[in-house]
């Protein structure tokens, strides 16, 4: 059984791998559900910023908006500051293209404040953030952004300029293949 075997890497000084947790439900006693699941195209959003290092060293920000239901990119912004601010303007700009989400899901970062939470349930968007330390929560987009450093930003880009031409690129290829 397992004992007996980390017992014997043990005995060995071998390095004995360190027992996961159990996951949490996704779902309550009553059988409801946490999770917004999407059903449609345009229900549910997935956002998540990502830090990146020039070749210089200096540490810019993407934001990345994905829809759950169809995996398209819906946008890539591309900055050295971006902020709650910068988030509220890209997504005030796709609901007006796009038109109105039931929800938007992202994890517990510092930009998503609570006037902007408020801001978003004014327009009617129901913001369901992840839960600590679980980025399977927002999975889409977490697989987004490990596609995106290795398909597109670990090859070609010297500096931002370089990173928004490949962005700009890339997107309609993902989008459509």
């Amino acid at each position: 059984n397992a004992k007996r075997v980390e017992r014997i890497w043990r005995r060995e000084g071998l390095k004995v791998p360190v027992r996961q947790p159990k996951r949490g439900r996704l779902w309550l006693t009553d059988g409801s559900c946490i999770r917004l699941r999407p059903e449609h195209p345009n229900h549910v959003w997935s956002y998540d910023f990502v830090e990146y290092r020039t070749h210089d060293v200096r540490k810019f920000r993407m934001l990345i908006v994905i829809d759950e239901f169809t995996r398209e990119c819906l946008a890539i912004e591309v900055g050295f500051g971006l902020n709650g601010k910068g988030v509220t303007q890209v997504l005030d700009r796709l609901i007006e293209i796009r038109g109105k989400v039931a929800g938007i899901r992202s994890d517990n970062g510092p930009e998503f404040s609570i006037r902007f939470t408020h801001r978003l349930l004014a327009r009617g968007v129901a913001h369901r953030h992840s839960r600590v330390r679980q980025s399977n929560d927002n999975a889409h987009v977490e697989r987004f952004n490990r596609t995106v450093q290795e398909e597109c930003l670990d090859r070609t880009a010297q500096n931002i300029r370089d990173f928004r031409a490949a962005l700009k690129k890339y997107l309609p290829y993902y989008n459509t293949k």
